[in-house]
């Protein structure tokens, strides 16, 4: 048994909270690259281009690549093997997050209730999802979630019936009715089996993906690469001034469901799809 201190995972949190917001993760910034030079409109080319400067200037001067730094989603894989010791987990985290923001100088954006309102003035709470794994690490990913795209994404209740076409023309009609609204191009993050709420989280844990690994699903690999093309096919295009990049990446997660359901959930996400990962 290893004995972890929380206020190890406060100060992970804190440093990724500050890096995830001021730099893009090489594989969206590839992909991001890869479709400018398959641009041929003069003002796709130039938004994508602004993209880019964007996110350079980003990484030299460490500031925001936007200016809506998210909602702090937590993922910690906690090994079996160890024991947090010295305090509340939850509190170690929020912790974590509120120190991250302030001393980061990053916009707050959390409201303490969802009809009310009030901002809770430190970007907490933080959405926590927790995962029990082998072994005797904890993996923490820290992934600010934006709520232009969050607001576009959508989940339906399937029924099998509807068969893999029904699947593939959710996802599209997901896409196509948030148009220019989540700062395309975006990255889709689809979850497909589970419960309604197993679901959604598959679908947030899609867009924790490096965009260059595919699903180990032959199957769902072919399925990520075909929905990618087509959504590219609809034209919205960069910040929806038409184009051929109106997605830089789709990801697939799946799990078992039961017998009577095919849940399907679309997470979208602008651009700036950000997570940074640190082991303890």
């Amino acid at each position: 048994m290893r004995e972890i201190q929380v206020s190890q995972i406060t100060e992970k949190i804190e440093r990724l909270c500050i890096e995830a917001n001021e730099h893009l993760p090489e594989d969206v910034k590839c992909a991001i690259q890869s479709c400018r030079a398959c641009e041929d409109g003069e003002i796709a080319k130039g938004v994508l281009d602004d993209i880019i400067t964007n996110y350079n200037i980003a990484d030299e001067e460490l500031v925001p690549i936007c200016q809506d730094t998210g909602m702090a989603c937590v993922f910690l894989e906690i090994g079996q093997d160890v024991h947090l010791v010295g305090g509340d987990l939850t509190e170690a985290v929020n912790e974590g997050v509120r120190r991250g923001y302030q001393n980061g100088y990053l916009r707050k954006s959390v409201v303490k209730d969802p009809v009310r309102r009030g901002n809770t003035g430190d970007n907490t709470p933080a959405m926590l999802y927790t995962e029990i794994v082998p072994g005797e690490q904890v993996r923490i990913t820290v992934g600010p979630k934006g709520f232009g795209s969050e607001n576009m994404s959508a989940i339906r209740m399937f029924k099998p019936s509807a068969g893999l076409q029904g699947i593939k023309d959710f996802i599209l009609e997901v896409v196509e009715t948030a148009g220019p609204n989540p700062c395309p191009p975006m990255v889709v993050g689809v979850g497909i089996g589970g419960t309604f709420d197993k679901c959604a989280l598959l679908a947030k844990k899609a867009l924790m993906r490096s965009l260059d690994v595919r699903n180990p699903d032959p199957f769902y690999a072919d399925l990520e690469l075909e929905m990618l093309e087509k959504i590219n096919q609809l034209g919205i295009g960069p910040q929806g001034f038409g184009g051929r990049t109106t997605a830089i990446g789709l990801n697939i997660e799946t799990m078992p469901t039961h017998i009577a359901g095919m849940p399907c959930a679309v997470n979208i996400s602008c651009h700036v799809t950000r997570h940074k990962t640190a082991v303890i």
